[in-house]
């Protein structure tokens, strides 16, 4: 009989280890697919942000990265506050501000799995995504460079490096195409401003590095930056006088119309601004806000192209 009781526990402690052995190795298996599945990007503020897997739901602030998301495939539900959402499968996505103010409760209800925010702007709000359970990923666009570094960076994570190649890989043939071009390169003055403000376009800027793109010359290439805006310096009526631009091109988030009225009633209070050969030739343009007055995402070969066409004229 005690034969039979200790051969019973023999058994039951051989199943039991089996069963312990089998569960410890079904949970190493599933603790090596998360790891295998998880996905590590390095963002712009220099931060290591890792998925458990592929994010599925995106909440973009900035344009420019909807463009790119939506580009790649990528799941939108929450897409910057707009009028005009050119993107015809955007139209009845949920906006939720933008890069300056954005609707938290309107981001908490969407539940994301990531939002992508502006490293300078957004950086305040990281402890505030995160206290809603998303994560965060900081960007920026100051170059046509740092477009094809985003496009890399959401290409992986969203799984889609050969999608994203394509992207950039049309950029760059873009760019090879401008590289060789011959002839005297026209004097340009890129302004951005809103009623009453107005800042001169640094080589540093976005708006700067698509002009010497396109084939122009900054003549604001040696203003010294502003502190808070480095990409940006104070508009100095006497030096834009003195290098004497061929064309003005504006920048803006507002009325482009107000801006320009703006700006063109601020120049005849200083009648040396009469004797430019932009203002001589009518060579003034508000540039398209949506290519210019922030990150154009993608569409960044649009903006080349339209640039190219203004200094061609």
């Amino acid at each position: 009989m005690r034969k039979s009781v200790w051969g019973l526990i023999f058994v039951l402690l051989f199943i039991v280890s089996g069963c312990g052995k089998e569960e410890s190795e079904k949970m190493e298996t599933t603790s090596s697919k998360l790891s295998e599945e998880a996905i590590t990007i390095v963002d712009f503020a220099d931060r290591e942000v890792t998925f458990d897997s592929t994010p599925e739901k995106i909440v973009t602030l900035g344009t420019g990265d909807m463009q790119i998301i939506h580009a790649l495939g990528g799941k939108l539900v929450g897409i910057p506050t707009s009028k005009d959402i050119v993107i015809e499968d955007l139209k009845d996505v949920s906006q939720i501000g933008n890069l300056h103010t954005m609707d938290l409760e309107k981001i908490a209800i969407l539940q994301p799995d990531v939002v992508i925010g502006d490293s300078t702007l957004n950086r305040k709000d990281l402890a505030t995504i995160e206290g809603i359970g998303s994560k965060m990923i900081l960007t920026k666009a100051n170059s046509v460079g740092d477009i094809k570094k985003q496009i890399q960076m959401y290409g992986q994570l969203l799984q889609k490096e050969n999608k994203a190649k394509e992207l950039i890989e049309s950029i760059k043939n873009k760019e090879r195409e401008l590289q060789n071009m011959e002839g005297v390169k026209p004097r340009v003055v890129l302004i951005y401003g809103a009623p009453g403000t107005y800042m001169a376009a640094l080589p540093n800027s976005l708006s700067g590095n698509i002009l010497e793109i396109a084939g122009g010359v900054n003549i604001a290439s040696d203003f010294p930056s502003l502190d808070q805006y480095p990409q940006y310096a104070q508009l100095n009526a006497e030096r834009i006088v003195e290098a004497n631009p061929q064309y003005v091109f504006l920048m803006t988030h507002g009325d482009a119309e107000s801006v320009k009225g703006g700006f063109i009633k601020e120049m005849k209070q200083n009648p040396s601004w009469s004797k430019l050969d932009a203002v001589k030739n009518n060579k003034i343009e508000v540039l398209p806000a949506q290519l210019f007055g922030t990150n154009p995402g993608t569409r960044v070969i649009e903006a080349i192209e339209v640039m190219q066409e203004l200094i061609q004229k």
